[in-house]
């Protein structure tokens, strides 16, 4: 089984915190859709003929595209792929392009799970952010998509943002909460290299983000969760049982994956290739039959690496088992030697043949990882 996912690069304007690319207009929307198209011919034996069982529209904005655009993508993605007749197809929205006709033509079109950027329910924090979207059209965009019959939607929010007190915090997942939603996507706000946000505290027009702050309000986040249907399945995702991201857990368990799209990634088990950040570069190289940018070839020690570092990230936690079967007796030895004598006994358990970090332990899952990796 494996997944694609087609990065749409579109935006109205760019928020402050945001580190994907994507460019703040639509002038090159159709130059865009028809390189895709070739780009899905260019990669058609990507996946050596793997069933795909995930399709992920992320971006940018991809519900800027109209439904006979999507619906042109999804055909020729379908007649160029085998996608499985359940696939789970996700598209993310802004909250203020989700009005009752485009989430019912969403729906029409096999679109089954939506992820809606609505970060805050607090108007200081979307004015920060400079989101576009109010409350009132958040919370409208949730039941419209409800209505329309979509019964797996999930929701982003970002923490420790200084605007947000934590009393405020606890409003919006409370908010978020009373929604019919069943999947929840919770980050802490992060100064990308290339974000805006990132600019201005290199420039000293906005404050460094308060770690404290943010290490505060993520405890607080899984403590009201405890009390809710919702599962904390990997660092900043939490789902109720059945409703967790399929396509996301594929990358965290090493599934191959082809990523269409500037600045998309892909992986098929031993090395990764990815498109260029740069749209009018995307175009012309798919215009020149270039199918992607860049290529690096994963050895061993990587593959290790990586596979520590992404199960420690989620509630399975890390097989060492897997490890063994995979990478050797003496790695699994050595990982489990450096768990009982270098990291925090608070921070983890072992269950059988695997470790898992607790709760705590997870607000340090890369350094942790990182500690463990094999240079």
């Amino acid at each position: 089984m494996a997944g694609i996912y087609i990065h749409i690069p579109f935006c109205r304007s760019k928020c402050i915190y945001c580190g994907f690319y994507s460019v703040a207009n639509t002038r090159q929307k159709e130059a865009f859709l028809a390189a895709l198209k070739r780009e899905v011919v260019l990669r058609s034996t990507y996946l050596a003929g793997q069933s795909v069982r995930t399709l992920y529209f992320g971006g940018g904005t991809p519900s800027l595209l109209s439904g006979e655009e999507i619906a042109d993508i999804l055909q020729t993605l379908t007649d160029a792929f085998p996608v499985v007749r359940d696939a789970e197809i996700t598209l993310e929205a802004n909250p203020e392009q989700l009005t009752p006709d485009y989430c019912r033509t969403l729906r029409g079109l096999g679109i089954n799970r939506l992820s809606i950027g609505v970060q805050s329910f607090q108007y200081p924090v979307l004015r920060f952010m400079e989101r576009r979207h109010t409350a009132v059209q958040a919370s409208e965009a949730v039941h419209n998509a409800a209505a329309a019959g979509f019964d797996n939607l999930s929701l982003d929010l970002i923490y420790g943002v200084a605007e947000r007190s934590d009393e405020q915090w606890a409003e919006d997942i409370g908010m978020a909460l009373s929604m019919p939603i069943r999947h929840l996507s919770c980050y802490a706000l992060t100064p990308e290299e290339n974000s805006i946000l990132y600019k201005q505290i290199q420039s000293r027009k906005h404050a460094p983000v308060d770690d404290e702050q943010a290490a505060r309000q993520y405890e607080q986040l899984c403590r009201h969760l405890h009390e809710t249907p919702f599962r904390h399945y990997e660092v900043s995702n939490f789902a109720m049982e059945g409703h967790e991201s399929r396509h996301n857990a594929a990358y965290w368990d090493h599934t191959p994956y082809l990523g269409l799209g500037p600045a998309a990634h892909s992986f098929d088990g031993h090395s990764r290739q990815w498109n260029p950040a740069n749209l009018s570069q995307y175009l012309h190289n798919i215009e020149n039959h270039i199918p992607y940018e860049e290529r690096e070839e994963l050895d061993d020690t990587a593959l290790y690496n990586e596979a520590v570092l992404l199960s420690l990230r989620t509630q399975k936690g890390l097989d060492l088992k897997y490890i063994q079967n995979r990478f050797g007796a003496e790695r699994a030895q050595q990982l489990l030697h450096h768990f009982q004598h270098s990291v925090d006994p608070g921070f983890y358990k072992k269950e059988k043949d695997r470790l898992r970090l607790t709760e705590s332990g997870l607000w340090f899952a890369d350094g942790i990882a990182g500690d463990a990796f094999e240079l």
